[in-house]
Parts: C-alpha cells; structure tokens; sequence
C-alpha cells in the first residue's frame, strides 16, 4: 500500500477527532480537507469512510463516560441507576426528530448540499448565532446545571435543533449546544449531553453506511478505515477533554469568530477559481 494514502488516512482522523466534538462541523472539516487532500479511493468507498470514521469518536465518548454511562455498574447505588436510565431515555427521546427526518432526507441532503459553498455559508451563519446566543445569555444564568436536572422537553427541544446537522457546515455539536443554551441549560452540560446524543445517531449513521456499502472490503481498504478510526479515536479523547475544561471558565465566542474566518476564507477561495 502507498504510504501517502495511510498519511492522508491519518489527517482525516485527526481532522475527525478535533472537529468532531468541538462546534465547528466535523462533516464540515472532512469535506474540505478532502478537496484538497483527495484519497485515490473508490468513491463509494470515500463517501462510507467520511461518515464511519465517526465510530472512532463515539468510542471515545463511550469508553470515557463508560461508568457515567453504564446503569448496571456495581458501583452505582439504586438511584444512581435510575438516573443513568433516565438519562438513557432523554438520549433516545431527543434522538428522534434527527433519526426519522435522517432516514427521510439524508440522500437528497447528501446529493444537493455535500459541497463547500454550503459549507462555508452555514460555517458564517452558525458562527454569528453563537455570538449572538452568547451575548444574550451574558446577563442570564443557566436553569440547568446537571444532567438530572436536564427534563424531557428541554432534550427533546436539543434533539430538534440536531436536525439542523444535517446540512453539511452547521456542526452536530454546535446545533445542539446552541439549542441548550438558548432554553437555559449551561454550557458544560450542553456540551456533555450533545456528545451523549452522538452515541446512536452516529452509530446508526454509521450502520447504515455499512449495509449500504456491502461488506465487500479489499485489504487496502480495512487498513485505511481502521487507520482513520483509531487515530480519530485518540485525538477525540484529546478533543472532548480540552473543550470541558475550556467551557468551565470560557464561553463559545471563539468558535463563532473562527467558523465565521473560516467561512470567509473558503468562499473566497472558490470564488477566485
């Protein structure tokens, strides 16, 4: 195999694992590096590797809040338990809207929006809402400071501004943490409930990706995959860590400015081609 196209494997993963979990679009990201770095693959084969590099950061997100996570843990007291399954419910509930307008709109999304012209406008316009978001909440304090005190209508509310991730540029995470901050939740737990709602929805994604890819892999192929979810792995752990610790003492302003650069810098870029 061409070492060349193992490297490239290797910065799509760290392109996943950094952008995945902070609000600036992983799809986004991967997009774009891709236009420049473009990997001499099948693409059938590239549009199933964009999205199930994913897994690599979910497992992230699974093995670091594997106890939190976990209802049958030995450790856990009988209300401790119960409150991981209604976390659970609040997870699967607010995954609904994303699940179902997905299943219906994800091809024609895919076909008409997968582009950087899209992404670089809703780059802009996600990075202006969350400095207008945060400049309206400077004077507020959050309604929600736990996960227990985060109710069904408030993660249902989050769920449907997932939805809005389905436009390539707008961020999973971004859509999400935006919609807890504008209904009272505060942004550490905004953050760690949008990386919860990550674990099916991109599980499924990736599931479907794979059924509709076939199972028909050739060696290149494991290897590139496997390269791209272990490195989008360790850099997510990197990732999540350092946006927690970040968000405790610092709002989300910098992600606005740097996706609304960003967004001006792709579409002069295209524009002058």
């Amino acid at each position: 195999m061409d070492i060349l196209i193992i490297i490239k494997a290797v910065i799509l993963g760290i392109v996943e694992g950094l952008t995945e979990w902070l609000p600036i679009s992983s799809t986004g990201h991967m997009i774009l590096v891709n236009e420049f770095i473009h990997m001499p693959v099948d693409t059938k084969f590239m549009d199933m590797f964009l999205v199930v590099i994913q897994l690599g950061a979910i497992l992230s997100v699974v093995t670091m809040n594997f106890t939190k996570l976990n209802p049958f843990s030995d450790h856990k007291k009988l209300f401790e338990r119960k409150e991981t399954f209604s976390l659970w419910g609040k997870v699967i509930f607010a995954c609904i809207p994303a699940g179902i307008i997905g299943l219906l709109f994800n091809k024609y999304m895919e076909e008409h929006f997968m582009n950087a012209h899209v992404v670089a406008f809703t780059l802009i316009i996600y990075g202006i809402l969350f400095i207008v978001v945060e400049n309206y909440n400077s004077n507020r304090q959050p309604r929600i400071n736990t996960l227990a005190e985060l109710d069904y209508k408030t993660a249902f509310i989050i769920g449907l501004f997932q939805v809005l991730a389905l436009v390539p540029g707008t961020s999973r995470s971004g859509a999400t943490i935006l919609g807890g901050l504008l209904f009272g939740v505060s942004r550490y737990i905004a953050a760690e409930f949008t990386f919860f709602l990550a674990i099916p929805i991109m599980f499924g994604a990736s599931l479907l990706k794979l059924i509709k890819f076939g199972f028909n892999y050739t060696g290149n192929e494991i290897i590139i995959l496997l390269v791209g979810m272990i490195i989008a792995y360790i850099v997510s752990i990197i990732s999540i860590k350092f946006l927690l610790r970040y968000i405790r003492n610092n709002d989300f302003k910098v992600f606005g400015w740097y996706r609304i650069i960003l967004g001006i810098i792709i579409l002069a870029y295209f524009l002058l081609q």
